[in-house]
């Protein structure tokens, strides 16, 4: 399994890539978590997709999507900003060209794979992935729309999450907004040995310097 990004839809592979990753959203989404979102052809994306993001995936030997997640830059329109302001208590909270906003993260924790503290390690090559390409890009900060089950998991991987306001009930999910400092100890600490990343085969960019 190895951690790739992608920025565009140009590729064959990139298209079909992207094609597993909107059904896999729709899939913990809207079928697993009961989210209130749109879905077409049982494969889920929303305006935020149309913005040129990165998206930062976990892909199995075969060729399979098992996890994602989808970066913006944190100046720019963002879910905190334009869907969940209401979650933003911290006067500190100050966007910048070095802050990255992350959203859809996701993982399919059916395949098979081994855990470290009760993580699955698709979560984990996640985490690393997305530690990595900040790194690789020169982000210093990570800000999040996420819950408090997702806020102890990263507190468990050794990632811990900076509160940016009180947790509010949307839906069925007790939201909050958060900040994760981006830096090589935190990429240590969550990178488990198996990790191996590539992206600049799809992106373009260049991996960070190894650990």
């Amino acid at each position: 399994m190895k951690i790739i990004a992608l920025r565009t839809e140009g590729l064959p592979d990139t298209r079909r890539l992207l094609d597993q990753m909107f059904t896999l959203r729709a899939k913990i989404f809207a079928e697993r978590l009961g989210w209130d979102v749109n879905t077409h052809d049982d494969r889920e994306r929303d305006r935020f997709d149309d913005l040129n993001p990165t998206y930062v995936l976990a892909v199995t030997r075969h060729s399979e999507v098992v996890g994602s997640v989808r970066l913006l830059p944190a100046t720019g329109p963002t879910m905190l900003s334009s869907i969940f302001p209401e979650l933003l208590f911290d006067a500190q909270y100050a966007p910048h060209a070095r802050m990255v906003e992350s959203s859809r993260f996701c993982v399919d924790t059916t395949v098979e794979g081994n855990k470290d503290r009760g993580l699955h390690q698709v979560t984990r090559l996640m985490f690393a992935g997305i530690l990595e390409w900040c790194l690789s890009t020169g982000h210093t900060e990570l800000v999040t729309v996420t819950d408090v089950a997702v806020e102890r998991i990263l507190a468990r991987a050794g990632w811990p999450l900076r509160r940016l306001g009180l947790p509010q009930t949307i839906g069925q999910t007790a939201a909050l907004a958060g900040q994760l400092a981006v830096n090589f100890e935190a990429f240590a600490r969550v990178k488990p040995p198996e990790y191996s990343s590539d992206f600049r085969t799809y992106s373009g960019c260049t991996p960070a310097a190894p650990l």
